[in-house]
């Protein structure tokens, strides 16, 4: 019953068709006609603002085309939209410069990210290529970010669009997809201590501040609340036996000791809040520009060089 309804962008062949996961208000997704690779490059900006320009009460937006930092189908080339605001879209601006007649606004966002602001679609679609095809060469070793490896790329951009007004964004945020041997999961992609929550890939809809879980959690989740309130006794011995809870023992005894006398329903909404940190710090470590001076610096340093 899945209806597909054809669809142009920017003269090019797509359908588009409501999505079956349903993560948010009229998740849709847009695909190729074509069976080819996901890419991202000049076409993608033209594809998603033409989107946006028919569609002007949606967002679309695209995964990263490389692995560990895209999504779960780079075979396919698709864009993920919908009718619905993202903590990223509330992010605030810690700075905005100018560039010809485009606003270009620092956000105050885990992930690196920039949004270009003009009434002109040309002038954007030029100037994100221009990021992209800077940032695909950019190195900057002091901050970990190294642009190829033995002739393999790293570095990508989850890309993201919407109309306002008179007024197209693009939101270009900046990936990095290297592993190294501390880092084997990649350096700029969920840290180990933060598995037992998140170690899959952060995709569009993540970098976007929307938190994807694995369905493990919901029971998972239930036995610790139930361990926070009371209604089950926590031996260190036994939890380190149970394999649904064996990898949350170094969370569990913290919450155990920053917390007394919970009923269920206060472990629930503290697990929420908790599970919301941790994610935080998920988008945190995918972050390639950190949140400190060194990151903002080198940030600042790779768009002085493209601007």
């Amino acid at each position: 019953n899945h209806r597909i309804i054809p669809l142009k962008l920017n003269g090019d062949n797509y359908y588009f068709q409501y999505s079956p996961y349903v993560y948010y208000n009229e998740h849709c997704i847009i695909f190729n006609k074509e069976h080819k690779p996901m890419v991202v490059n000049k076409e993608t900006f033209e594809h998603l603002l033409s989107f946006v320009e028919q569609f002007p009460h949606y967002l679309l937006g695209s995964n990263a085309d490389l692995p560990i930092v895209g999504g779960s189908i780079l075979s396919h080339d698709h864009y993920q939209g919908g009718n619905y605001e993202f903590p990223m879209d509330g992010a605030k601006v810690f700075k905005t410069i100018t560039h010809r007649d485009i606003q270009i606004d620092f956000l105050q966002w885990p992930l690196s990210t920039v949004r270009l602001i003009s009434k002109n679609k040309e002038h954007i679609i030029h100037l994100s290529e221009h990021i992209l095809n800077k940032w695909i060469n950019y190195s900057n070793e002091d901050i970990d970010i190294i642009s190829h490896t033995e002739g393999t790329r790293h570095n990508t951009i989850t890309p993201i669009a919407r109309k306002k007004g008179d007024n197209y964004e693009m939101n270009l945020v900046f990936r990095n997809n290297r592993t190294t041997e501390e880092y084997p999961d990649g350096i700029f992609h969920p840290h180990k201590e933060l598995h037992h929550i998140k170690k899959e890939n952060i995709g569009l809809i993540e970098v976007m501040g929307l938190a994807v879980l694995p369905g493990r959690l919901e029971k998972e989740l239930d036995i610790i609340a139930n361990i926070l309130c009371g209604e089950l006794d926590y031996n260190r011995e036994e939890a380190e036996r149970n394999n649904e809870i064996n990898k949350h023992i170094p969370w569990i005894e913290k919450m155990l000791r920053e917390n007394s006398s919970l009923n269920y329903i206060e472990a629930k909404e503290l697990l929420k809040k908790e599970v919301g940190f941790i994610f935080s710090k998920v988008l945190e470590d995918a972050g390639v520009f950190k949140r400190n001076k060194k990151g903002q610096a080198g940030l600042d340093k790779f768009l002085n060089q493209v601007l």
